[in-house]
């Protein structure tokens, strides 16, 4: 396979999970901002918006090192995450059951674009720092599932 396609091949994948970390960073963040009778999901949340910047930005510097100066975000698999963290700001009326249900559906996207990024070819490096960021959003979901599931509960 040529070189240039197989860098295609990982900007495409890097743009995609930049996208995702930036729309579950306004989620989290709104999310954060919108729990206000729950201490332990507005930490989370807030903390999290901070984690996804960090990531994406992450991700941006590996770009430019390949020497991407440009990084757009267009029409990527992290759409899916953006029309689904929508679904946050619909929520909000529904309150915290509602806002948490948001939650957990759209970080449950951002696994999977990263659990799809990770199928692709990619160099040992990029896979690490993929596994690395990767392994702490998945223990996050667990985090965000577990807050709706005691909501759930406590409903």
């Amino acid at each position: 396979m040529p070189e240039h396609i197989a860098l295609e091949n990982i900007e495409s994948t890097l743009i995609g999970l930049i996208e995702t970390l930036r729309n579950s960073q306004e989620g989290f963040k709104e999310l954060g901002h919108r729990l206000h009778n729950n201490g332990q999901a507005k930490h989370l949340f807030l903390e999290e918006t901070q984690r996804r910047a960090a990531y994406a930005a992450e991700l941006e510097n590996e770009l430019h090192r390949m020497g991407v100066h440009d990084v757009k975000a267009g029409a990527t698999p992290g759409g899916k995450a953006r029309l689904l963290w929508g679904k946050v700001q619909a929520s909000m009326a529904g309150g915290q059951k509602s806002l948490l249900s948001a939650a957990v559906e759209g970080d449950e996207a951002a696994t999977k674009t990263y659990a799809q990024a990770l199928r692709n070819e990619l160099p040992l490096p990029l896979r690490e720092m993929l596994d690395r960021q990767f392994a702490h959003i998945q223990r996050a979901h667990d985090e965000v599932r577990a807050l709706h599931d005691l909501g759930r509960r406590e409903a």
